[in-house]
């Protein structure tokens, strides 16, 4: 994408990463649906000069995401191809709503229809998702995980930032992340944090370095660590130390008394156990950061379609009540 378009349809870029090609990531996707025939449907039907308009129609009410990479497809498909907008990523939208427009041949249209479509689901379900978190965790803020769909981590993630979300880690090489399988072979806390210090200095890196911990004497380890020595130390989560309590509500008991324990000296982020319902709750306890997986690995598509015959969309959509 040039500059310009940039400019005037993303109001949220999508997170930065050193080899991630978004580019090529829409060229499989069309690649995929097209194979090595194309749209035989399309070309059996469609006469290759007729042109159309098309619809964009949203089914539910959630938060709009996924159009600034709509227009990206567009423009592979076919750069001839207008399309406008009556909203921008990260606006919320409701139901029955007429979301924006494409004209132009209309057999470019329906080769890019799906691929569109599923890209703007998918990330409107994870930016209406987020954004529901977000709210709710207040004043923490709300993180996502590498949890992502394979080759989609940098949409699954640029979703999270339109919905009002913040990103963890784009991957394994940004930043350091020493979680419990890493502590059990270093042989402890202290030992594993006492290498990674070794290893960033050796390798002169300067980079976030966050520690994961299950029990309060974890927490005290690192905490002892970093007070008593030069660490990169920067942020300790706290997992599972939110507990389900038989009642469906939790105890947060735990989590209050490890953020106490580290008192301001490092960002703290809660994990585990954290749903739309729990997550207001954790958020009052002093974490600075609440991460969930949930948000990218049971991703809800937001309904939403394209119609040449609109009226008729429409009508079926009351119908079914789905507009």
């Amino acid at each position: 994408m040039n500059g310009d378009l940039w400019t005037e349809t993303c109001s949220v870029k999508p997170p930065s990463h050193p080899t991630y090609d978004l580019k090529g990531i829409i060229k499989l996707a069309l690649q995929e649906d097209s194979g090595d025939r194309g749209d035989v449907t399309s070309l059996a039907t469609v006469p290759d000069d007729v042109e159309t308009e098309a619809q964009f129609l949203v089914k539910e009410d959630g938060v709009v995401a996924g159009i600034a990479l709509a227009d990206m497809i567009f423009n592979e498909v076919d750069p001839s191809l207008k399309v406008e907008w009556t909203q921008k990523d990260g606006d919320y939208v409701h139901k029955g709503l007429k979301l924006g427009k494409v004209y132009g041949r209309a057999h470019k249209i329906v080769v890019a229809e799906r691929v569109v479509l599923n890209f703007m689901q998918r990330m409107s379900g994870i930016a209406t998702l987020t954004k529901a978190m977000a709210d709710a965790a207040y004043p923490a803020r709300i993180l996502e995980t590498r949890k992502t769909a394979p080759c989609l981590r940098s949409v699954d993630k640029w979703a999270v930032l339109i919905g009002g979300g913040q990103n963890h880690r784009m991957g394994l090489f940004d930043m350091v992340l020493i979680k419990d399988n890493h502590v059990s072979i270093a042989g402890g806390i202290k030992n594993a944090l006492k290498s990674v210090d070794s290893y960033l200095q050796e390798k002169n890196l300067q980079m976030e370095v966050e520690i994961e911990t299950r029990t309060l004497e974890e927490v005290k380890e690192a905490v002892e660590y970093a007070s008593q020595t030069e660490s990169s130390l920067t942020r300790i989560m706290l997992d599972n130390m939110v507990v389900p309590l038989p009642n469906g509500d939790i105890d947060v008991s735990m989590l209050k008394e490890a953020v106490a324990l580290i008192d301001g000296r490092f960002e703290t982020e809660a994990s585990g156990n954290v749903t739309i319902e729990t997550v207001h709750k954790i958020g009052q306890t002093g974490v600075t950061f609440i991460s969930s997986g949930a948000l990218t690995h049971s991703v809800k598509a937001l309904d939403i379609s394209l119609k040449i015959d609109t009226e008729l969309a429409l009508q079926v959509g009351r119908r079914t009540n789905r507009a």
